[in-house]
């Protein structure tokens, strides 16, 4: 008979949380179009037209109380200011050069708003090695870990935290220094709907600052539970993708970031019928020349998922692990992409249990045949328990993705859809658990 004991799970919690901070606000686009819908002329033309009625020095007394508000709240303030007044005036078709300055930016403030990005919710992070690795002590490691942010409207973006992590899980956050700043489309004019779209970081924010909205009408209600990991291709280049669910309001969709510096994005869908599903992790590297998955195509197995292109899914896969125990039997699904080592394919992954309870278990697949499960544990390593228990969806742990550092694993993870946690544990410890 199961009988799985608290004392059982292999996992160290680590005492560091990171929760919802409405603080945190980057710029915003303001959009009148959003509000309702008007004859000619629209609202946007309208409040562009009482704009420049105003008296030059009735602009600068204007600006002056928009500076005073909130110039020490963002970045380069000015210029976003100045570039949100070229697109309105490219929309409005507007004589840019006829409009003094002062009201350029005026206009420019108009239609911009603060947005607390994580107002209501951080979760579900991901993890993996950072780019630049200089300097570092014996057994450290500096890291990039991506978030799911909830801010006003239940939109999801993207958020980052860089850090460093060493032996027995002794890390550090580096400080968010300075207000958050959102990436930027290269051209907003020309996004269609099914195409890939390149965002870039706003000039001197750092990653820890940066983070990632929708621009497409697919992503437009959010980007959820990325998936990142350190791809390293045939010929031994490494690259960063992620995948994650665009969702439009009403319909998702898989979608494929890359990136190889953190610094420009592509943000590109992903083709065939594997890819109307959510919770898609990509394996680190080719196996057997081919790009593998693991997936959920029916709603509550794991699928193994094989294509011979990163952005073509059209294969169903093959079933790969079914709920056997109490603690997953309403589904399962993964927790990230699998970690390689020396014993095999580690892949974290989540069951759901009675009273919809969330809980994390591991299994491990054949280093050559990732389709054979050489092992799994028949307890959770983690669930929910006393205070990880109260969020916004309660009885919930959930993470999109580890790291190994050396024999280690370090995990984040997410606390009921509210907050993130951390945890690490050893390869060895892990596996002594798995039947």
């Amino acid at each position: 008979m199961l009988n799985c004991r608290p004392d059982q799970s292999p996992l160290r919690i680590l005492g560091e949380k990171l929760s919802a901070d409405p603080s945190r606000v980057v710029l915003r686009p303001f959009h009148l179009a959003w509000q309702a819908s008007v004859s000619e002329p629209s609202r946007a033309a309208q409040l562009v037209d009482d704009i420049l009625r105003l008296d030059t020095d009735q602009a600068g007394l204007e600006l002056d109380l928009v500076w005073k508000d909130f110039s020490e709240r963002h970045w380069q303030i000015g210029r976003i200011f100045d570039e949100r007044f070229a697109e309105i005036a490219e929309d409005l078709r507007l004589d840019a050069g006829a409009v003094p300055p002062v009201k350029r930016r005026l206009i420019g403030a108009y239609f911009c708003h603060e947005y607390s990005y994580a107002a209501a919710a951080l979760m579900n992070p991901s993890i993996v090695p950072h780019p630049d690795q200089s300097g570092l002590g014996p057994q450290q490691q500096r890291f990039v870990m991506s978030m799911r942010a909830v801010g006003e409207g239940h939109i999801s973006s993207v958020a980052f935290r860089e850090g460093i992590v060493g032996p027995d899980g002794d890390f550090s956050l580096w400080p968010q220094s300075g207000p958050a700043m959102a990436a930027v489309a290269d051209d907003r004019h020309h996004i269609e709907p099914y195409d890939a779209v390149t965002v870039h970081r706003q000039p001197d924010s750092p990653i820890s600052n940066s983070v990632l909205f929708p621009v497409t009408e697919a992503q437009r209600g959010g980007l959820e539970d990325l998936r990142l990991v350190q791809f390293t291709h045939d010929d031994g280049r490494k690259e960063y993708l992620g995948t994650y669910t665009a969702y439009s309001g009403h319909s998702i969709r898989s979608e494929l970031l890359r990136t190889s510096d953190f610094a420009s994005f592509c943000l590109e869908p992903l083709a065939g019928r594997a890819a109307r599903n959510k919770g898609m992790a990509l394996f680190p590297r080719r196996i057997g020349g081919r790009f593998l998955m693991i997936g959920r195509q029916d709603g509550k197995n794991i699928t193994l998922l094989s294509s011979e292109s990163l952005s073509d899914w059209d294969d169903e896969g093959q079933p790969l692990l079914s709920p056997a125990f109490p603690w997953e039997f309403v589904q399962m699904g993964n927790c990230g992409s699998p970690i390689e080592c020396d014993e095999g394919w580690i892949m974290l992954t989540h069951g759901v249990g009675a009273m919809r309870k969330y809980s994390l278990g591991a299994a491990l697949l054949d280093r050559d045949d990732p389709s054979r499960v050489l092992g799994r544990t028949s307890c959770p390593i983690l669930a929910a328990a006393e205070s990880d228990r109260e969020g916004y969806v309660p009885n919930v742990v959930y993470t999109c993705g580890a790291m190994k550092i050396g024999e280690e694993l370090f995990i984040p993870y997410g606390i009921s859809d509210s907050a993130i946690g951390f945890a690490t544990t050893t390869v060895p410890d892990l596996l002594r658990l798995m039947v």
